[in-house]
């Protein structure tokens, strides 16, 4: 935690050329706020400082990276300058603090280097004194950003708070002050240790410490002064020594008679002060909020606050907050932590890195369970570039930073050393690195405040479970599977969910049937109705909800994340993630409703919710799912009811109440009932029309004008009738006029790189978002929102007095940028609606017409529209083709039976599918379409599967990992007559071990032949698939079910078979189509024995790339001389060739080469063996 100060003036320190008029006297000044009037300029990386750069105006908090979406992971390398005017006083420590710097920077004071910090999230602070000067003074800091460095979006530059620091020479340890409390009787004691500081040269003699606690009004509850205690260096952490000083360590106990306890529901807080006394006179004073309270993570119960049992229901939070990127802002911190707690999260894992003082705060102040986590990345890197250069020599500074700085927050239940790292999987190196940084916790947090953790996906590993043995405390990443046996086998493990479900989701995009599994698709959008899964995740967000909630002695789980953070877009390559249950915007996704029905209580909130919208294609099977807090639930369609459905959150493996309409236009109605059949909440979705207008909508009225303050305005569109949009992407364009400036936009649309810092943005499912910043002014705010062919939109605002703090800054206002993503004056279509007469077809009903319409029926692109037919995961399917006659409409022809579905696509005026538009259809007594292995089958085309698959990358199939049995059957595959004994598989298997490739002809455990088992190994990469090719003991020719099974996790986006080149290769004779005649014998390769008028039929070749010349025939007989005809028919009609055969060996085969010059096109081969053969065929192969 660091310490604030009380009761001092906070003046002394004057930019530019303000006079400083501060009188010292025994009161010190801890710290001030020193992000005003920095400058800014981005060099290319490795570019020492120089007096040239163009250096610019910015705001403190800043991060470089977020202006250019292009280019977010950009290498390069910043440089801060500030100017500012400072008076030394003797006796007079002065330092620079920072909240964060990403990463690897270097802080110089009037050109002198005052110290360097590697890591971008821990806070750090370096002793100036003898650096600063009187009068005019420079502070400049260089920040390395060398990329990849970090698996996710991290922002470059000073993306925390920069302090200028105070003390006198006789000082508090930086964070030294360290509070801990327990229940002891009918009170709690309070124990305060204070670590002082002190020149060696200085006594301790006089030197004394007082702690007072005061109530949430003021009012001093309790109190301790004694003498400072002297204390050997050793019994000071190394990290966090001075050099030259001497320090003392005294532990102070108080008694909080019938205190008020911080909880999660009312979060209280206490003052601690400590003042440093020096020969009567106060030197230092120092205040920090902190509360009382127990945490208890237990064997079989879970987890325990205030000795009442609460379930974990947190979320994994990244640092990024959307528009503004790396920057921290608490009023945006605010707004993600009511959101959070409207969903039922209580709890909130800081993933991968220790988070801004400011989230800290907000922890404390509303309730919110903090697992901080400190790394990613210990001494084995995940990127090229990233913390692991650092870790063995700077992480015990890392640490003490780290856990110094919160160790005294209610809030805190635990410091997670490290997210799936590989060191504790490698070698037993591993378990050396976990029990040092378990020592290296305990060493800043001896009495426990927070438990020391991990959060592991190597658990069912050996290795892993011994370093989850030295920490007790086990956090499991995607290892629900393995919960029961390790409660078994561990009994005295305490085991939570780190890191769950990683179900994957874009706001308001539907990809249907539920029933099927879309990881991915043409729009680069995963589906939000719940079926979009990757492969190490949950199955939905059900199976998440319940799994957790079953394990009772699970304390919770932290799902894989709230919100949507920029980076990871698994499984796209996109800007931003899809794990969120709130996108980038803050804006719910169907999910976050789904999370709530199950970790919020009908009785104090109550609701129901109806997803998806209502504006489909006519006649096409729409899933529908309602989700409530409330036990009982009601569909109404059009008026007529559905059918009630109960909802047993306590043990019900069923969470919704989900139904199949056919889409027509109309109303659906959702009603939620308590258990006495009351109504407690209700929910419409109706069919809308194209936007009419927009609607701003603003989280707050009131701007407080102190520079840091944010209103969010949320823009909707709505049809003529009033109905919301919920499809639309209108284009918008925003303008800030008054006492307020506009701070970014977003839409949560991880494929729309228009720019963050831009005035101009696209609707994304209807909806978009604007901030709006404080300034130093207070006064009216008028903003306003444009968009072609809809009236103006506007909504005012007030900015109100309020402290503005010393060393803020505000001077950041977004300008015009030009649109990555279509135009500034578009109209972008909407939707593409899809019609027809029929949706079946059968043997009488080959084709069928469609009618296609854009809207709106003005916008831009409607002639940019493709078309294909697809399988019911996207995948091009060969059951029937489509024809565009550029009309306006699309004739449908089917080839054979099953379900397949029409897809019209839209870029809209960009390089990628934006609009996505369905319809199914079905075709019955057409027969089976037959799939050739000769071209790359995707993966996701299989026809039958184990029920523990999922659709994977790159339209393949994702196989259960855990080590269990799954497979993937691809039916009715055509081999043809030559066949083939060569499969190229590709695969991503994200392991460092190998995995096992199992082939059946059929299916396994049903009477199908395992054709080999195989291995695959290869250094993984993420999202990479490579190729790796089997060969077959035996040749598949003709139609097959090709089967796949493994038991390695692995995904397989498909594989395709070696064709033969029949052409010009080996052609054995035993592989002809058909062999008529009276005397033959087939043996394996060769065909023996042929006599007389037999002849062989090898099917089609091609000739028309490259034509034959010669024609080698192996083979052997009893004759000198057999008569053979190569008989070819083609285009041109049938063609003889007499091929003489002459032999003199009986015993032992011999090639022979004929002349067949002339041949070309597609042809039909057949050998004819003419009356008194007598011949042995092993081959024959043509020549150019």
């Amino acid at each position: 935690m660091v310490q604030m100060p009380i009761m001092v003036r906070i003046d002394q320190v004057r930019t530019d050329n303000e006079e400083n008029d501060m009188n010292f006297c025994d009161t010190y000044s801890n710290r001030t706020l020193f992000c005003d009037n920095w400058e800014f300029f981005k060099a290319p990386f490795g570019s020492d400082y120089s007096e040239s750069f163009d250096f610019k105006r910015v705001d403190v908090p800043h991060d470089w990276l977020i202006y250019d979406t292009n280019n977010l992971y950009e290498t390069s390398t910043g440089w801060y300058r500030k100017n500012f005017s400072y008076t030394k006083k003797d006796g007079v420590r002065t330092y620079i603090r920072f909240d964060g710097v990403y990463t690897d920077s270097k802080v110089y004071v009037n050109g002198t280097l005052a110290g360097e910090w590697k890591y971008g999230y821990s806070a750090f602070q370096f002793d100036i004194t003898d650096l600063v000067k009187n009068g005019e003074n420079v502070v400049t800091v260089r920040v390395d950003h060398r990329s990849p460095n970090s698996r996710w979006y991290s922002g470059a530059g000073i993306f925390r708070r920069v302090w200028l620091c105070e003390s006198s020479e006789i000082r508090f340890g930086n964070d030294g002050i360290y509070i801990s409390a327990k229940p002891k009787n009918n009170a709690w004691e309070v124990e305060v240790t204070s670590e002082i500081v002190r020149e060696k040269s200085v006594p301790i003699a006089g030197v004394r410490v007082k702690s007072t606690i005061l109530d949430d009004s003021g009012n001093s509850i309790a109190d301790y002064e004694s003498d400072a205690c002297a204390v050997d260096i050793s019994c000071i952490p190394e990290a966090v020594r001075a050099d030259g000083s001497a320090y003392s360590l005294t532990t102070q106990r108080m008694t909080v008679e019938s205190p008020k306890l911080w909880d999660i529901d009312e979060p209280y807080l206490y003052t601690m002060v400590s003042e440093i006394i020096v020969n009567g006179d106060i030197v230092q004073c120092v205040s920090q909020r902190f509360g009382l309270r127990t945490i208890e993570f237990t064997t079989d119960k879970g987890f325990f606050l205030n000795g009442k049992h609460i379930k974990l229901h947190g979320s994994c939070e990244h640092h990024d907050n959307g528009c503004l990127g790396a920057v921290s802002n608490k009023a945006a911190l605010r707004r993600r932590f009511a959101k959070l707690r409207e969903m039922g999260v209580n709890a909130i894992r800081t993933s991968h890195n220790m988070p801004a003082e400011e989230f800290m705060e907000l922890a404390d102040e509303t309730g919110m369970l903090i697992l901080s986590e400190g790394f990613d990345m210990w001494e084995r890197s995940k990127t090229d570039y990233d913390y692991a250069r650092f870790f063995d020599e700077w992480v015990e500074k890392d640490v003490a930073s780290w856990v110094r700085r919160d160790r005294n927050r209610p809030s805190i239940i635990g410091w997670s050393i490290g997210n799936e790292i590989f060191d504790t999987h490698a070698d037993e190196r591993g378990q050396e690195v976990t029990a040092w940084l378990k020592r290296l916790v305990k060493l800043h947090d001896p009495n426990g405040n927070g438990y020391v953790t991990f959060g592991s996906n190597f658990m069912q590993w050996e290795n892993g479970q011994k370093c989850g043995d030295i920490l007790k405390l086990v956090g499991y990443n995607y290892g629900e599977r393995l919960y029961a046996d390790h409660h078994k086998a561990h009994p005295d493990w305490m085991i939570y969910g780190s890191e769950t479900a990683s179900v994957v989701q874009s706001r308001g995009i539907y990809h249907f049937p539920l029933s099927q599994t879309v990881l991915a698709d043409d729009d680069e959008q995963c589906s939000s109705l719940g079926n979009s899964c990757t492969g190490w995740g949950a199955k939905n967000t059900e199976e998440c909800i319940i799994k957790d909630r079953d394990a009772e002695y699970c304390a919770g789980q932290f799902i894989w994340t709230g919100f949507d953070y920029i980076g990871e877009p698994t499984p796209y390559s996109t800007k931003n993630s899809y794990f969120g249950q709130y996108d980038t915007a803050g804006f719910p996704k169907d999910s976050a409703y789904v999370f709530r029905a199950e970790w919020t209580d009908c009785k104090k909130s109550p609701f129901v919710h109806i997803f998806p919208y209502w504006d489909f294609n006519e006649g096409m099977p729409i899933d529908v799912r309602v989700c409530s807090n409330a036990p009982k639930v009601e569909l109404f369609y059009n008026g007529a009811s559905l059918g009630v459905t109960e909802i047993d959150h306590s043990h019900g493996q069923k969470l919704t109440a989900d139904h199949v309409i056919p889409y027509a236009k109309g109303e659906l109605k959702a009603v939620a009932y308590d258990e006495d059949g009351n109504i407690i909440a209700e929910d419409v979705q109706r069919s809308f029309g194209d936007a009419a207008r927009l609607e701003i909508s603003a989280d707050k009225t009131e701007l407080k004008a102190d520079g840091c303050d944010l209103i969010y305005l949320e823009i909707s569109a709505f049809d003529k009738d009033g109905s919301f949009c919920a499809n639309a992407n209108n284009r918008v364009n925003v303008r800030v006029e008054g006492a307020a400036r506009l701070m970014g936009l977003d839409n949560g649309d991880s494929t729309d790189y228009d720019q963050y810092k831009g005035t101009s943005r696209r609707l994304f499912s209807g909806k978009m978002l604007a901030v709006i910043g404080a300034t130093d002014k207070a006064g009216d705010i008028k903003v306003t929102i444009s968009s072609p062919e809809l009236p103006e939109s506007v909504i005012e605002l007030k900015s109100v007095e309020a402290e503005y703090e010393n060393g803020v800054s505000s001077i950041e206002n977004v300008s015009f940028a030009e649109t990555e993503c279509g135009k500034t004056n578009e109209i972008p279509v909407r939707k593409l609606e899809l019609c027809a007469e029929s949706l079946e077809f059968s043997e009488e009903k080959r084709e069928i017409t469609v009618n296609v319409k854009a809207y709106p029926e003005n916008s831009d692109y409607a002639d940019d529209i493709e078309f294909k037919v697809t399988n019911e995961t996207g995948i091009p399917t060969n059951i029937a083709e489509c024809t565009d006659n550029g009309d306006g409409t699309v004739t449908l022809k089917a080839k054979g039976d099953g379900c397949f579905y029409l897809r019209a696509m839209c870029k809209n005026g960009t390089e990628h599918i934006h609009i996505l538009s369905v319809l199914k259809f079905t075709a019955d007594g057409l027969g089976d379409a037959l799939t050739s292995p000769y071209s790359f089958v995707h993966g996701g085309l299989y026809t039958r599967a184990s029920e523990n698959i999922c659709s994977g990358v790159n339209k393949g199939v994702g196989f259960a990992s855990g080590g269990v049995s799954s497979w993937a059957a691809f039916d009715n595959v055509d081999f043809g007559s030559a066949g083939s004994d060569e499969v190229t598989v590709s695969i991503w298997a994200n392991t460092l071990d190998p995995v096992n490739v199992r082939f059946y002809d059929g299916i396994p455990n049903e009477g199908g032949k395992l054709l080999g088992s195989f291995t695959y190994h290869k250094q993984p990469e993420w999202m990479i698939f490579k190729d790796e090719t089997y060969k077959l003991p035996e040749r598949l020719k003709g139609i097959h079910t090709f089967c796949v099974e493994t038991d390695g996790g692995y995904q397989m986006s498909g594989f395709k078979f070696e064709k033969p080149n029949r052409e010009f290769g080996v052609n054995y004779a035993a592989d002809s189509e058909h062999i008529y005649g009276d005397r033959f014998t087939a043996e394996e390769k060769a065909v023996t024995n042929i006599g007389n008028n037999v002849l062989l039929d090898f099917g089609e070749f091609d000739f028309t790339d490259e034509k034959p010349t010669k024609l080698v025939i192996s083979g052997r007989s009893p004759l000198p001389l057999n008569s053979i005809h190569l008989i070819t028919n083609g285009e041109n009609g049938e063609n003889r060739t007499l091929c003489e055969f002459k032999t003199d060996d009986s015993e032992n085969y011999s090639e022979r080469s004929f002349d067949v010059s002339g041949i070309n096109g597609k042809q039909t081969v057949m050998f004819a063996f003419l009356p008194g053969s007598s011949f042995d065929f092993e081959y024959f192969r043509f020549m150019s």
